[in-house]
């Protein structure tokens, strides 16, 4: 490579102004190598970060670059800050891009950056890297492209036919705060891109929605809403669940075999951002409650079925009488919490209203948000564990989806014993004070109203600190809520 000194100053400086934007997640899609190309892209993950079953697994996660015609309050890269500004060619981000793969550095891209220009002037440049990548270097890895609000329809459609992943950042939570904290960015903007993303991968019947058979954020052919729709809070006007196996290859032939359909899956060139869409919101920066957050959230999810709304912790770099003082505590707490009330929406079929009543608008952060619940609810509980449904028993504090399962299972064959739940996986520790079984209530010594003083000290409930080496594990991605 050419000028290496020169680039590694330039990916010195990108990659440190990248570290701000979080939502980079599992790839949640497949792509077989193929021979005379380079890499594929599997379904558990590229990530910098853990994946559910466990493992670390690496991309380049690099701005293209941090010159910025905007201004933002909150970004570290705006106009007037005095950082040290640099810019890829594209040609420079594809081969440290190759020559990062072939040493075994990662496995995919991560590529956001600020705006050089106009919108659609970064975007070209960035489209101009990734068709190196994809058509000079034949690279199959996986690759999520952040759009820039404001672009306009051919660029998303270009970024999206070479990305797996494309995503736009709303980053605030309200259009008060957009316009306060980032006047040069519009609604519209920003959602006008995430309709054409949604729709287009509506209209080539790859979209699917975000959670499992309890989510009510899974699509079904046409479930979009109208057009027209509200900025930041409209609900979509229905609900259901949607097969992407069965429409992706629909009239391709009834008697493919799995070998040939995973072939079809390989050479399939014309798919758009195959691996969904996803945004990230930013907690703390601005005084909008949880309660706004989530429902902001859940507008997301069911007007343009998101993979997943990331949460971001404002770190208070920039001085702005409308920010935070610098210095300040990091929200960490907060942002754990809301990723679990997230979690609890998409996997468990919680309402943003029964996460969040109408007493105290933000969430508890002394315990996580389903054994809140659990407590303010102490009518349905002690609930027994032989008779529950399967969407009761996933209420219970202790009871994740997977043990909850088990306990279905088990229940046709013969009764759940109190030893069949240790063997389950069910943290009997919280579920002990919510449950009977087979009529005997196992939570005996703790008054109901000590209760929640009890799982307070059990839980350590504290603010997290940004700089804890024990606290890694509260800002990965394995979240799931017992």
């Amino acid at each position: 490579m050419q000028n290496f000194e020169s680039i590694m100053e330039k990916l010195k400086i990108l990659t440190d102004a990248a570290k701000y934007d979080v939502s980079c997640s599992s790839s949640g899609h497949e792509r077989r190598g193929q021979d005379g190309h380079l890499g594929s892209s599997a379904a558990m993950g590229i990530c910098h970060t853990w994946t559910a079953d466990g493992r670390c697994v690496s991309l380049l996660k690099v701005l293209y670059t941090n010159k910025c015609v905007y201004d933002c309050a909150y970004c570290i890269n705006r106009r007037s800050n005095d950082v040290p500004r640099a810019a890829f060619t594209p040609r420079e981000l594809a081969d440290l891009t190759m020559e990062f793969y072939r040493r075994n550095y990662i496995e995919g891209l991560f590529l956001s950056s600020a705006v050089n220009g106009s919108p659609d002037r970064t975007l070209e440049e960035i489209c101009e890297a990734l068709r190196i990548l994809r058509s000079d270097y034949g690279f199959l890895g996986y690759i999520h492209a952040k759009l820039i609000p404001g672009a306009s329809p051919e660029m998303v459609q270009r970024i999206g036919m070479l990305a797996d992943r494309v995503s736009i950042n709303i980053e605030l939570p309200s259009r008060e705060s957009l316009a306060a904290l980032a006047p040069q960015k519009t609604a519209a903007g920003i959602l006008t891109p995430m309709r054409q993303i949604t729709d287009a991968m509506a209209e080539q019947r790859s979209l699917t929605g975000a959670g499992n058979k309890y989510s009510k954020y899974r699509y079904r052919p046409k479930q979009l809403p109208d057009s027209n729709f509200a900025l930041l809070g409209e609900e979509a006007p229905r609900e259901g669940r949607y097969s992407t196996a069965k429409m992706v290859f629909r009239g391709a032939g009834k008697n493919l075999t799995v070998r040939q359909i995973d072939a079809k899956m390989a050479v399939k060139e014309d798919r758009f951002a195959p691996a969904g869409q996803t945004t990230q919101l930013m907690v703390g920066a601005s005084g909008e409650s949880d309660r706004q957050i989530l429902a902001l959230s859940h507008a997301l999810y069911k007007n343009f079925f998101l993979k997943r709304v990331y949460f971001s912790a404002y770190i208070p770099l920039m001085s702005s009488p409308l920010l935070p003082q610098v210095g300040s505590a990091v929200p960490l707490t907060r942002e754990h919490r809301l990723y679990q009330a997230d979690w609890l929406m998409r996997f468990y079929g919680f309402d943003v209203s029964e996460i969040l009543d109408g007493n105290d608008p933000n969430l508890d952060l002394q315990l996580d948000p389903k054994i809140a619940w659990a407590l303010r609810h102490p009518e349905y509980f002690p609930m027994e564990i032989n008779r529950a449904s399967p969407e009761e028993i996933l209420r219970i504090p202790g009871i994740g989806t997977i043990s909850a399962a088990r306990i279905v299972r088990q229940r046709r064959v013969a009764a759940v014993t109190y030893d069949d739940l240790k063997r389950m996986g069910v943290v009997l520790k919280r579920a002990k004070y919510f449950i009977t079984v087979g009529g005997r209530y196992y939570g005996g010594g703790v008054q109901q109203e000590d209760l929640r003083e009890h799982l307070i000290l059990q839980s350590g409930g504290q603010q997290l600190d940004l700089f804890a080496q024990t606290d890694e594990r509260f800002l990965g991605t394995k979240l799931q809520i017992e």
